[in-house]
């Protein structure tokens, strides 16, 4: 481990020169683009299957979508040992321009086996963007408030995808080959983002500190308003260890301790469930509601409403993880969501319908992102990171499947309703692995509060 110089946390005598709201910002922007890059296949693919000059079908779209995930697998399952290596700051920006580029490639693809390249190569961009992503957040927004932070920055996920399925419900419609056009406009971000980000987003103090850069961390921490207190705390404590016991407290192994390996494995089974839920739906539902025979402009409207009930829920999901924790708000919230999921299987009024798929929306997706938030927030600071790349990674083994399994039900002949029972039952498996994981929070909380209590009794000592 890197020896550094010891700084001192100065959040009370420093007036912050720069508003720590750049960070958020632009990370959710940033998001943003991810949601509309990870959303426009799935409004596309109607369109895709009826192009004869491009030979897709619903086999084949299922094989593109999942090459498009399992991208993002290697990229989550990456980004923890990329940004201890280059930082958070450039990992973040190289993963907005790597997938904004090869999406605006994607327009240009021959046929099926090409686009399924390109989404396969900008998955790994997309993979990269959102665990570096919640990094930045959770440690600028200091870890009480981590669930609420991570819970809005994804709002911007899901309003990439309302913004996708809205642009599709004009441009599908409108034009011959929209298709192309909808690819096109994946790669704004380079043009209209990744040059303020360069200008304007800092690097993690957290990283630096890591790296032995104190000054340019105490720097940064000055400037933003950032406590170091939590990071510093952290660091003095690996400093004081052995160096043989340093070797097994690294931010990957750090999971697999005792007191973290139990939550760990849980956590990956929720983000599993979570992620099945989020890349099945978004990808099959205008196709599962068409086989339902709804048209498809109602179709495109049901994920419009779907990615919006999202953004309501993560306004409050957030708040409520703060308060009752974000593994007791994931349990309750997989299971609301299974209920709704169960309820679209009866067939409603449209306007009835319309609304049941809000209500969906508003705990599906929360219940993925509050299991993220629990990841950024049950580990120290130098295993965060890993954690949740870590567990995006292995969740992304569900973004897989579910495209997998919507697409299965779909070729059967099966999508409606057992697509909805299929994805019901994932939302109870979400809920049994988040209840579960209460004895290793419980172990956290009280590992944290008698550290808490030792150094309160070292700060009156001295």
């Amino acid at each position: 481990m890197t020896r550094t110089t010891p700084v001192t946390s100065r959040p009370a005598s420093v007036t912050p020169t720069r508003s720590r709201l750049w960070v958020p910002v632009l990370c959710w922007l940033a998001v943003v683009f991810d949601g509309f890059d990870a959303v426009v296949l799935g409004t596309v693919l109607p369109s895709l299957i009826e192009d004869p000059t491009m030979n897709v079908t619903a086999a084949s779209g299922t094989w593109i979508a999942s090459a498009g995930l399992v991208g993002m697998m290697i990229g989550a399952l990456a980004s923890g040992g990329l940004t201890n290596r280059f930082g958070r700051r450039k990992l973040l920006i190289a993963s907005v321009f790597v997938f904004s580029l090869l999406t605006a490639l994607t327009a240009f693809a021959p046929n099926a086996e090409v686009i399924g390249i390109l989404r396969f190569l900008a998955g790994i961009g997309l993979g990269g963007c959102l665990p570096t992503a919640i990094s930045m957040v959770t440690e600028f927004a200091g870890v009480r408030r981590g669930a609420n932070a991570t819970t809005m920055l994804m709002t911007g996920y899901h309003v990439g995808a309302v913004i996708t399925a809205l642009l599709a419900v004009w441009i599908m419609t409108s034009f011959d080959f929209g298709w192309k056009v909808m690819f096109l406009i994946g790669g704004l971000p380079i043009v209209a983002l990744l040059p303020v980000m360069w200008k304007y987003l800092p690097e993690s103090p957290q990283y630096l500190l890591l790296k032995g850069r104190t000054t340019e961390a105490q720097q940064i921490a000055d400037t933003y308003g950032v406590d170091l207190t939590e990071t510093l705390a952290a660091q003095a404590k690996a400093e004081a260890e052995p160096a043989s016991e340093k070797d097994n407290e690294r931010a990957v192994a750090k999971l697999f301790t005792p007191q973290y390996r139990w939550t760990t494995l849980l956590i990956w089974v929720g983000a599993f469930m979570g992620l099945l839920l989020v890349y099945g739906l978004n990808t099959w539902l205008p196709q599962i509601m068409v086989a339902a025979d709804y048209d498809l402009g109602n179709s495109l409207g049901f994920l419009v409403v779907l990615n919006a009930g999202a953004v309501i829920g993560l306004m409050f999901a957030g708040k409520v993880g703060d308060r009752i924790s974000p593994r007791r708000a994931a349990t309750i919230w997989f299971l609301l969501a299974a209920v709704m999921l169960m309820l679209l299987t009866v067939r409603l009024p449209m306007f009835g319908l319309y609304l049941l798929v809000f209500v969906t929306g508003v705990f599906v997706f929360s219940a993925q992102n509050l299991v993220t938030a629990f990841a950024a927030t049950h580990y120290p600071p130098a295993s965060r990171g890993a954690a949740i790349g870590m567990s995006l990674g292995i969740g992304r083994l569900g973004a897989i499947s579910g495209p997998i399994i919507g697409g299965s039900l779909l070729s059967a002949g099966l999508a409606y309703p057992w697509g909805f029972v299929a994805f019901a039952f994932v939302g109870i498996l979400g809920s049994t692995a988040m209840a579960l994981a209460r004895k290793g929070e419980r172990a956290s909380n009280d590992h944290n509060a008698r550290i808490a209590q030792q150094e309160q009794e070292q700060h009156q000592s001295v």
